[in-house]
């Protein structure tokens, strides 16, 4: 069985919906808290980067660590799937920047890709990435312009939580209490169901690259520039890209 390393910075921010994805895949999930000073050895294996209230660019000293690690596993070619402050990490590493934006986003957003179609997400952040020299910009919002961005084909950044659903949001709310911004109304079912929907496609694009021979041999290639099937106008089935230019605090982004 193939095996997937995920990075957790926080208690109460867990894989959420990757790992119903990881599990209908028959993909193992090791789950390592970098915030307990776990992280898997060195290496050019795939792995994911959660989100968490630190500063990207600062925060604890574990968080420096983790800083040094993921720069060592870039260097192996690691493929990387990094959300919020993943994202963030993962544009520092390549060269980018992250600043703090002048509204913080929260709540369900709608994001939209560079090919039209749009899709609405949940968001908790307050800082912005200035993309790597190489990246490309997939997705924005009203709020924030770079929503998700990619380099090359193994290395994705989203500013936006496809994994939280809503026993995320309900663990979130509870660990956070006032400080958190996230819906405390009945949930919107659909609109949950149509993240996951395109999570599943976009994890299953990115894992067949980033696998390597052996599990993935016979998957098809990753769609970040793909037609899609007749679906909801809330849950795109591929991107096209276009070049871009360029503790005890209250959470910074989540």
């Amino acid at each position: 069985m193939p095996a997937l390393n995920l990075i957790q910075h926080h208690p109460a921010e867990g894989p959420g919906a990757i790992a119903e994805w990881a599990r209908s895949r028959g993909i193992t999930l090791n789950v390592f808290r970098a915030d307990l000073g776990q992280l898997p050895p060195v290496s050019a294996a795939p792995l994911i980067l959660l989100g968490g209230p630190y500063e990207s660019g600062a925060g604890p000293a574990w968080l420096k660590t983790e800083r040094q690690w993921l720069a060592g596993s870039l260097d192996q070619g690691a493929a990387v799937f990094a959300i919020c402050l993943g994202a963030q990490l993962l544009a520092l590493s390549l060269g980018g920047n992250v600043r703090r934006m002048a509204h913080t986003e929260t709540g369900w957003t709608t994001v939209t890709f560079t090919d039209g179609q749009t899709l609405k997400v949940l968001e908790w952040h307050e800082d912005a990435i200035d993309l790597p020299p190489a990246a490309q910009l997939l997705a924005s919002s009203e709020v924030c312009e770079q929503q998700m961005y990619h380099v090359g084909p193994t290395r994705v950044g989203l500013q936006f939580h496809p994994e939280w659903n809503a026993e995320s949001v309900a663990i979130l709310n509870e660990h956070f209490a006032d400080e958190s911004p996230l819906p405390r109304e009945p949930q919107d079912s659909a609109a949950y169901a149509a993240v996951f929907d395109w999570l599943q496609m976009t994890l299953d694009g990115w894992w067949t690259v980033s696998c390597g021979e052996g599990a993935c041999r016979n998957a098809a290639p990753p769609r970040w520039v793909a037609k899609r099937p007749q679906t909801s106008h809330r849950d795109p089935q591929g991107f096209t890209t276009a070049s871009q230019p360029n503790g005890g605090k209250p959470p910074r982004h989540i």
